[in-house]
């Protein structure tokens, strides 16, 4: 998505946990665009990123919540609680933190979108993913309620992206994820629609093309 947007001239600023992956984001996009390490589930790391955002950047037209992690594959009473925390943490705790610290300043702004990916798994349930489930099916409602919460000509979206031949998904389905489209190949549609969004669709709960 990162490359996409740049090519279509957005400055991007975006976190994430790898330090390896965001050198190379910031060698092949460089300034004005923002690659910083933060994990979603640490509050402080949160609190800085969205604090350089705001300060370097400026404050968001678009804000996409996509940072997710899942459960091993189990039923839920053999996921231990701490494996079921991080997912808690990550999944929905850091979707609040992120909206909690840059939606202040898009709403005095008066403008802008805020996207939380959600997924399949949060509009229907399959066995032993139950804390993704859950966290997702927590997204679903939270997004409805930011969005009776937003004033006018701001939008807040669930966004499902669809199946996506992911790390994570791989984790879950194996060498089956292989049959699904890329994370390139989606973002060249995801990342045209994502930049259409806008007040008209304040509380939907969207599918990715």
């Amino acid at each position: 998505m990162a490359g996409e947007f740049a090519a279509a001239g957005w400055i991007v600023a975006g976190c994430g946990r790898s330090a390896k992956e965001l050198k190379v984001l910031a060698q092949n996009y460089g300034e004005p665009h923002l690659f910083c390490k933060a994990d979603l589930g640490n509050e402080s790391e949160i609190t800085d990123f969205c604090a350089r955002v705001l300060e370097s950047v400026g404050v968001p037209d678009l804000l996409l919540n996509n940072a997710g992690i899942i459960n091993a594959n189990a039923p839920l009473w053999e996921v231990d609680a701490d494996e079921f925390s991080q997912v808690i943490d990550v999944n929905i705790k850091g979707v609040a933190s992120m909206i909690r610290h840059l939606a202040p300043a898009m709403i005095e702004k008066g403008s802008g979108v805020i996207v939380n990916f959600s997924s399949g798994w949060g509009r229907s349930t399959s066995p032993e993913v139950a804390p993704y489930c859950a966290t997702k099916w927590a997204i679903e409602g939270m997004t409805q309620a930011l969005a009776q919460e937003l004033p006018r000509g701001m939008a807040a979206v669930a966004l499902n992206p669809g199946v996506i031949d992911t790390e994570m998904l791989r984790s879950t389905f194996g060498e089956g994820a292989g049959g699904y489209e890329n994370p390139e190949a989606w973002a060249k549609k995801a990342v045209p629609f994502l930049m259409g969004l806008g007040a008209k669709d304040n509380g939907e709960a969207l599918t990715a093309p």
